[in-house]
């Protein structure tokens, strides 16, 4: 497979190192200082760009005809447009805002224990993130996922970032030392705290949950997630 990767920062180094690893081709490294793309010599995208090119990055390959995976966070005021362009081409592409395919799990536990969590309101949950002092955008991708798992599937109506107000659900996030990142959910009332809790330990499981979706996203058209590549629907 035929992979070009948007974004060669960290990340874009780790997933050229998986890919090469299973056997893929890296058919082009493009950042912002890139000229002409030749979308002929690739099977599939990766993007893991910055937030302000993530957009541009993403319709162009739809508009290519490229299957896309992204992972850049801090774009998604244009993620409506990208799902509307990729249909309109019958396109195909996967966002996510963390493709570790232990997060994607932690995923569908913290949905299944929002859901257990719903009638017993004395319980107050809260989500913490700590991530490297390098990430640029606050909270996590990861974090409002969680967030927003839980409002779908409970009474609180928001999220919102180092506030605590009634039907609100708090993040604090943290930035600290190289910290690929750790992502907590507590429930805690007076009597007792039920936490779960996710911690990478490298960048290798985000690498390889992205390049796992590139393997299954190829010949599909449609908008996709991780539940799908990991069939958790």
């Amino acid at each position: 497979m035929r992979i070009a990767l948007f974004g060669y920062g960290k990340m874009g180094k780790m997933i050229e190192q998986i890919a090469l690893s299973r056997g893929h081709e890296i058919a082009a490294r493009i950042d912002e200082n890139t000229g002409q793309i030749d979308f002929g010599a690739m099977d599939v995208a990766i993007d893991f760009s910055m937030p302000n090119a993530a957009y541009n990055n993403i319709s162009t390959c739809l508009n290519n005809n490229i299957p896309v995976i992204s992972g850049t966070t801090g774009w998604l005021d244009r993620y409506d447009d990208a799902v509307s362009l990729c249909n309109k081409n019958n396109g195909a592409f996967i966002y996510a805002s963390n493709f570790s395919l232990g997060v994607n799990i932690f995923f569908e536990l913290n949905n299944y224990l929002a859901k257990m969590m719903q009638n017993l309101p004395e319980y107050k949950v809260s989500i913490e993130e700590i991530h490297h002092t390098q990430k640029l955008d606050a909270p996590s991708g990861t974090a409002i996922t969680l967030a927003e798992g839980i409002i779908e599937n409970s009474d609180y109506g928001q999220w919102k970032l180092d506030e605590d107000t009634q039907g609100t659900i708090p993040i604090t996030a943290k930035r600290i030392g190289q910290t690929p990142g750790t992502h907590t959910i507590d429930y805690t009332n007076n009597i007792d705290s039920i936490e779960i809790k996710h911690t990478a330990h490298n960048r290798e499981g985000f690498a390889l949950g992205a390049v796992t979706a590139a393997e299954w996203i190829v010949g599909k058209k449609g908008v996709f997630s991780m539940r799908d590549v990991l069939n958790l629907g």
